[in-house]
């Protein structure tokens, strides 16, 4: 064995620095070649020095021995190891550690996985909606018109309203198309992430509208009127339309939250409103010319309608339904236009007329009759411009609010049609009479009669491969929209079931193996069409509750006490739960886990209704992309705004409230 040598090395005497020279100058060594030897000498040189000198050698080592291996990696691999990072704090902060690093981060792919990750719906933006809201800001509504809201727009408050815009418009070049500028999915995540933090932490108020109560008729002898009480909202990225018992309509813009038209013509409460999108393009089969072939309507509403549209041959003599089972209704009672340039409002209450109404004047186009009793629910077709109405006169009837026309009458129901849902061409009513109807729109067929419950039916929901119809039986049912049979009966509530909503049953794309129509799917031994793994049903009650059904197990994933007494409105997308009761108050919930997220606004009298939406939300899409994309399977963090019809002090309030982060960000 080799006893144990010491080494003593030749060094060279270094020269002498100059007095004000700091720099370190290397000290040549002479080191044996052997690595064992090597090692031995830098052992006993480092058991020879003090802690001081020790100190001094590790602060020396510690730089020497640092990699910057994104740097040193290949690009792809670097780019994986990127991907792999699932916070996105941690991400953005790793931009910051130098200039490689950044332009590796900024990496798109990076962030579409991010967003895919998150939940964030990554499509690629719709040219053609961005391009409509630039030009939109034409007629976004001004605060110091907001007296004038009451009166049609004539042109000499058009003239008006363009000055004033014009004058509070920056001088500044207008922005670049955003046609031409490329998609980001970095700028998509920043805007979606922020959106979300936003509604679980922050929001801004863009307006709060109080109104004074309406004096009471004398016959009344002073009590509390109810003609003040808000029945009705629909909301999309540019307008928020409300509904009141005072037969009037608040048309709000959804960006500023101001008060834009004010429409009054009906002669008692409205009961229901919807609003159509303006753009779009026809989708599905064309309507029956009117009798005589020729309409009756005014030469100035013609083009706001869309009837001077052009028609190409292969449109008019194309027929082919939508993928089935169809675009379904929106919670938020929009539906997307049909190419006319103007958006519209259709409204029906007690006055048992159907309005429609011009948003950009405020002006009414038709008045339809028809009803013999209150209409009760309304909604619109995606793509078409046609209107359902169920009443109390126990009809449904089908309208077409483009030519001002009743187009048929749907009977059957022996009772009070109080509800009512669409998808594609097939609706849906509940009424008084215990039953559900299920019918096809075109025909006016009724193809199924829903036999089941024992009291009357309050509410519906219907996503075109199922409905689920809960009532005063204090149950909820789910049907095959596909064969009419029963496939689960739902218990938990203790009151009426009065709130209902359904996610996506189906893809966002039909299976291969489904007929492309409902009629040719209608027996029970075709092929039904894939299913969304995790579809659920959410479903509130005059108790208060709030219930989240799976759909594919048929049992309660999350029981929640809502509120206090009963849940006067609910929507959810694919991330929140918002809720609102009698109480006053309007709660968000994680939709995932059922947990409480935090109170959305100041606590009041009673909630009315509660709406959201706007351009986070994913209700809105190209008619290319209608049966491909649509809400539930894809969300941007959540919708931007919020509407809340309240009642607070004795008045009745309408609140908007904006998520936006530049919005957030302008009121901080």
């Amino acid at each position: 064995m080799e006893s144990s040598t010491v080494f003593m090395v030749p060094v060279l005497s270094p020269p002498t620095p100059e007095p004000d020279s700091d720099s370190f100058v290397p000290i040549p060594v002479a080191l044996p070649r052997n690595p064992a030897l090597r090692q031995q000498y830098l052992a006993s040189l480092l058991h020879s020095l003090s802690p001081a000198e020790l100190l001094f050698v590790s602060t020396t080592i510690a730089p020497l021995l640092k990699r910057d291996f994104i740097s040193d990696l290949p690009t792809e691999l670097a780019l994986m190891v990127l991907a792999c990072i699932d916070e996105p704090r941690t991400l953005a902060r790793a931009g910051r550690v130098s200039r490689r690093w950044k332009d590796m981060v900024a990496d798109e792919a990076i962030w579409r996985g991010m967003c895919i990750r998150s939940g964030f719906n990554s499509r690629e933006p719709r040219t053609a909606l961005n391009r409509h809201r630039v030009e939109s800001r034409d007629d976004e509504p001004l605060e110091e018109m907001e007296q004038f809201a009451s009166f049609p727009m004539d042109p000499p408050q058009q003239w008006l309203a363009a000055k004033k815009r014009k004058a509070k418009a920056p001088m500044v070049s207008p922005p670049p198309s955003p046609s031409h500028s490329p998609f980001s999915y970095y700028l998509h995540f920043k805007q979606s992430y922020s959106t979300m933090m936003n509604w679980r932490h922050g929001g801004t108020l863009l307006r709060a509208h109080r109104m004074a109560p309406t004096p009471p008729p004398p016959s009344t002898g002073g009590a509390l009127n109810s003609i003040d009480v808000i029945t009705s909202v629909a909301l999309d990225h540019d307008w928020v339309v409300v509904g009141l018992a005072n037969s009037r309509i608040h048309v709000f813009s959804s960006r500023t939250g101001v008060l834009a038209r004010t429409l009054v013509g009906h002669d008692a409460g409205v009961w229901g409103v919807c609003l159509v999108g303006r753009g779009g393009a026809w989708v599905g089969e064309r309507l029956p010319p009117p009798p005589g072939g020729v309409d009756n309507v005014p030469p100035m509403w013609r083009t706001p309608l869309g009837l001077d549209l052009p028609i190409d041959d292969d449109d008019l003599n194309n027929n082919t339904p939508p993928p089935f089972p169809g675009k379904r209704s929106s919670p938020c009672s929009a539906s997307d236009g049909w190419g006319q340039p103007n958006s519209l409002v259709v409204s029906g209450g007690c006055d048992k007329v159907l309005r429609v109404w011009d948003v950009r004047s405020g002006a009414p186009i038709h008045v339809l009759s028809g009803h013999t009793s209150t209409i009760r629910c309304l909604k619109m077709l995606h793509n078409r411009p046609i209107a359902i109405t169920g009443s109390r006169d126990s009809t449904l009837r089908v309208w077409d609010v483009q030519k001002g026309r009743m187009i048929r009458v749907m009977a059957g129901h022996t009772g009070s049609v109080r509800c009512l849902d669409v998808c594609g061409g097939r609706a849906v009513s509940g009424s008084y009479d215990a039953t559900c109807r299920v019918w096809d729109v075109d025909s006016g067929e009724c193809v199924f009669v829903l036999r089941g419950h024992f009291h009357q039916i309050y509410s519906v929901a219907f996503d075109g491969v199922r409905i689920a119809s809960g009532g005063l039986d204090t149950t909820v049912r789910v049907w095959d929209a596909l064969s009419g049979h029963c496939l689960a009966l739902l218990q938990g509530h203790t009151a009426l079931v009065c709130q209902l909503q359904l996610s996506p049953s189906s893809p966002s794309s039909p299976s291969p193996n489904s007929s492309s129509s409902p009629s040719h799917a209608s027996s029970p031994n075709s092929p039904s069409p894939q299913e969304n793994p995790s579809p659920i049903l959410v479903t509130g009650g005059s108790d208060g509750r709030v219930i989240t059904f799976s759909l594919a197990t048929y049992t309660a994933l999350h029981r929640i006490a809502a509120h206090d007494s009963s849940v006067t409105s609910l929507q959810f997308d694919s991330r929140w739960l918002v809720t609102a009761g009698n109480d006053g108050r309007v709660r968000l919930w994680d939709v995932g886990t059922g947990g409480y997220v935090r109170e959305l606004s100041e606590g009041g009298e009673s909630v009315w209704k509660v709406c959201f939406g706007g351009e986070g939300r994913a209700d809105s899409y190209s008619v290319d992309k209608a049966n491909r994309s649509r809400d539930g399977h894809g969300h941007d963090g959540g919708g931007d705004v919020i509407a809340i019809m309240c009642k607070r002090a004795g008045k009745s309030v309408m609140e908007i409230w904006s998520f936006r982060p530049q919005d957030v960000g302008r009121a901080g």
